[in-house]
């Protein structure tokens, strides 16, 4: 995301004129000019515009309980939002200015600018430098200028930042990554981070990374866990800068997009050096080394030459070198791919490709030297190399394997690779991780452009189709080999006619889905976009449960594009999936009121289509929102309903979900020996159904009850077990919900510091993934096991933040529970009339969810008043 900026201001005519959504490039603009579209509307009121969103609805056959609130129409209006509602806020332009085309650009804009937003938090940092390039020569007057400067801010004791500034193609990071190496050879550091910042990525779905994002990633990697990491940008730069302290530390910012963008990434702490490569001037940086990098002299370039193709015969023109490096203008890129090109053609001497270049030389502009070069090396490979490399400039994502390379050319797998290997010896492509490849920007838009100029839009599409098939019948593979119990639930897809790799153990299926996580989402994003939507609502479909387990923001990314994919494609069955998805996700982040609009319109589409499978799911997980919100009795309706639809439907791993779901409800009001029954009727059910993930629920919801039945043998074994099988299948979520489980039952069983690891490692685990009701859990049994070990002013701060975050979200249960726990901390620490409030507060809430807890509380309530009463 480009690096936040003040809010716009209204144009002098702002509310004479309708204000244009597109020129917004971030969700604070877009709201800025939705706040001049209701000024220019006449400034309606929040109710009015409320009103006429209903009326409209209510028109459309919305039912009652999606209706919008008041106050979910004030947060359409306010600034610092990290998504909108857009089903909302199109209803809210469309209250203001009901004109179908103005209405479509709103709705088109809350796309790119959100689509945008998710983008920019992708990205991914290193904590290793890359290895040194072997073909790095010359620089020594820049080498010399970086070491200067370290030295001499040693001695300061100050920190040193170097930006390295230059065109495209110059070598900056080459330049970076080998000052690195050889700074660390004189003196090693003890910590390295690298990031690639994306600032001149010429695809817009490739958008600068947001330092958020990369301050959240560089923090993990120095060991900060999830949970300790600030949300806001300045309190984790503050946080980020207080972990480097006192080490000698490098930091290389790669392409950044200007110096705002890098600000906040600067350590500032002696013994600290940062290198940031840019194509921008960073004069904005303070107290920097700015190093402008232009080509290499001649006699460097002549030595890069020479070094990459010491085994060509210069032919008879000794300058002949000097002849070729001159017609690159001097620039890396355009040496190293000519050198790449000379390679390629045996028999020729560099007089042969001298004369060559001096034949196709246009004019002296330096850029175009670069084109000249991408242009030999392309003209001298092969056609299907050729092909392969306009191809792979169309894929999505940031890199790509061979057996997404054969998908797009249509090729086997020994053919691709053989291809890749070839545009990578000619520096057309660039390693990214092993087995992995990426364009550089100037290589992806000039084989971009061929592909425009020189494959018809027929056959970019049918490549395309071949790789969107590719993504999706692989990602159907391993989500069969880890999830086989609810294949049947899944989309059958048809396998492709190109290769697809070997997915038939659980720990191979793993690694693929988490390799190609970033690139699934991109191109399902891609393919709901431009013209693929059916891909898209299929790997919504097949990803689901592979999403739920811990990737809560790739699942919202990928259903809410199945769900506007399947409305283009007037595919209400695929809708309402998408929308199941869409709330399950929800629910998984604490966000229930949208949760609870999408599973409700879910439901109501399965109904109309007689989806039993469907109508069960969407009741599912609309009871397992109103558990959440402590509506037990509407939570056990909704799940008796599903059981019914599940036998109906004849689906033994659905019924064995429902009957766990209804052992949740009977445990939260008490009834601990039914909830037992039904957990263990819901084990036998996944067992003979191998359903391993519904297995490892229901253990892991059975040693719960044991705990509070005191079985606390059989309670550890269960979820000992609960446990292997989550990270057996790498389920995320289910790991953090049975991490919390063992902390409760390490308290029980009176070992509160073992206790506390395991609530702190679960809170890490929901924070990651912005599991925010999970959240609530963990920090009250962090603060429960701190009382435990005597120590309650440290359980005050934990139930405070779990009361906080609980009356946030609307989680009452777990409001009631960090009530109580206040109570029981402040009259730890003598505070009685403090504990009196908090117990009574608690008593209130238990007694409205109906739980047992109630009965504690006022006993807990009745004896403070006893031996020390309030006086009012």
């Amino acid at each position: 995301m480009p690096p936040a900026r003040e809010p716009a201001r209204p144009p002098a005519d702002a509310f004479a004129a309708l204000p244009d959504p597109g020129q917004a490039g971030t969700l604070d603009e877009l709201v800025e000019r939705l706040r001049w579209l209701k000024v220019w509307a006449g400034d309606p009121s929040y109710e009015s515009i409320k009103d006429r969103v209903n009326a409209a609805w209510t028109d459309a056959g919305r039912p009652v309980g999606e209706l919008a609130r008041k106050t979910t129409v004030v947060d359409c209006f306010r600034r610092g939002r990290r998504r909108l509602n857009t089903d909302l806020v199109v209803a809210v332009v469309a209250a203001l200015h009901p004109d179908p085309g103005y209405v479509a650009q709103w709705r088109q804009a809350l796309r790119v600018v959100g689509g945008e937003a998710r983008a920019a938090t992708q990205v991914r940092v290193q904590d290793a430098l890359p290895p040194d390039p072997a073909e790095f020569a010359g620089r020594t007057v820049e080498l010399a200028r970086l070491r200067r400067a370290v030295r001499q801010g040693r001695r300061a004791g100050a920190a040193v930042t170097c930006a390295i500034e230059g065109m495209a193609g110059v070598g900056k990071t080459l330049l970076a990554i080998h000052a690195g190496h050889f700074l660390a050879r004189e003196e090693p550091f003890e910590r390295v981070l690298f990031v690639n910042l994306r600032g001149f990525h010429p695809d817009p779905a490739q958008p600068p990374a947001e330092p958020a994002a990369v301050l959240d990633g560089f923090l993990r990697l120095l060991g900060v866990p999830g949970h300790k990491i600030p949300y806001e940008l300045p309190a984790r730069a503050s946080a980020y800068r207080e972990r480097v302290a006192d080490h000698r530390a490098l930091v290389i910012l790669d392409d950044a997009a200007d110096a705002e963008q890098v600000r906040h990434l600067l350590p500032g702490s002696p013994g600290c050096l940062t290198l940031v490569t840019s194509r921008r001037g960073l004069g904005g940086l303070p107290d920097a080394t700015h190093l402008t990098v232009d080509g290499f002299t001649a006699v460097e370039a002549e030595a890069f030459l020479r070094r990459a193709v010491p085994d060509v015969p210069v032919g008879p023109d000794p300058d002949a070198a000097a002849r070729i490096v001159r017609r690159c203008g001097h620039l890396p890129l355009a040496v190293g791919l000519i050198a790449g090109h000379i390679r390629g053609r045996s028999g020729w001497t560099l007089t042969d490709h001298a004369d060559r270049l001096d034949e196709r030389h246009r004019d002296r502009r330096l850029d175009d030297r670069v084109e000249l070069a991408l242009d030999l090396s392309y003209r001298h490979l092969a056609a299907d190399q050729q092909r392969l490399l306009r191809l792979v400039a169309l894929h999505p994502g940031q890199d790509l394997d061979a057996y997404a390379a054969a998908a797009l050319a249509g090729t086997d797998l020994p053919t691709a690779e053989a291809h890749l290997r070839r545009l990578r010896r000619d520096h057309l492509l660039q390693d990214a991780t092993p087995g992995r490849y990426a364009l550089h920007d100037l290589v992806r838009s000039h084989a971009a452009g061929r592909a425009a100029d020189e494959d018809p839009p027929p056959a970019r599409r049918q490549a395309l189709t071949r790789l969107l098939d590719h993504y999706l019948a692989t990602a159907a593979t391993a989500m069969d080999t880890l999830f086989p119990a609810e294949a049947h639930r899944r989309p059958r897809i048809a396998a492709p006619a190109t290769p697809v790799p070997d997915l038939a153990e659980p720990g191979a299926a793993r690694a693929w889905l988490d390799a190609e996580r970033h690139t699934l989402v991109a191109v399902a994003v891609h393919a709901a976009t431009r013209g693929w939507p059916a891909h898209t609502v299929r790997l919504s479909a097949t990803l689901f449960r592979y999403l739920n387990g811990g990737y809560n923001a790739d699942g919202l990314t990928v259903h809410e594009h199945a769900q506007r994919a399947a409305g283009d494609l007037d595919d209400p069955r695929g809708q309402a999936h998408a929308l199941t998805n869409l709330g399950a996700t929800e629910v998984q982040m604490g966000r229930f009121e949208p949760a609870g609009q999408h599973l409700q319109r879910a439901l109501t589409l399965h109904r109309r289509v007689g989806d039993l499978v469907g109508q069960a799911r969407a009741l599912t997980n609309l009871g397992i929102r109103a558990a959440r919100l402590g509506q037990y009795g509407a939570a056990a309706e909704h799940h008796e309903q599903a059981l019914v639809r599940y036998r109906q439907a004849g689906d033994p791993t659905g019924e064995a979900r429902a009957l766990g779901n209804l052992g949740f409800v009977e445990g939260r009001l008490g009834r601990y020996r039914a909830a037992a029954e039904r957990y263990e009727q819901a084990l036998t059910l996944c067992r003979r159904a191998g359903d391993r993930t519904g297995e490892a629920s229901a253990l892991g919801n059975l040693g719960d009850v044991e705990v509070r039945l005191g079985r606390y043998g059989p309670a550890a074994e269960h979820i000992e077990q609960a446990m292997a099988l989550y990270r057996q299948r790498g389920d995320r979520d289910g790991e953090a919900w049975t991490l919390d489980s063992l902390g409760i039952l390490h308290t029980s069983l009176g070992r509160p510091d073992r206790a506390v690891e395991q609530h702190r490692r679960a809170l890490e685990f929901f924070r990651d993934s912005g599991g925010r009701d999970g959240e609530t859990y963990a920090l009250n049994g962090l603060g429960e096991a701190a009382h435990a070990a005597g120590r309650p002013a440290e359980a005050v701060t934990h139930h405070e933040a779990a009361h906080a975050l609980a009356l946030e979200i609307g989680a009452l249960d777990q409001r009631a529970r960090a009530q109580a726990g206040l109570g029981q901390a402040r009259l730890a620490l003598g505070d009685e009339a403090g504990a009196q409030r908090h117990y009574a507060a608690a008593l209130d809430l238990y007694a409205e969810l109906g739980m047992p807890q109630a009965e504690q509380v006022r006993a807990q309530l009745a004896a403070i008043t006893e031996t020390s009463p309030v006086r009012r």
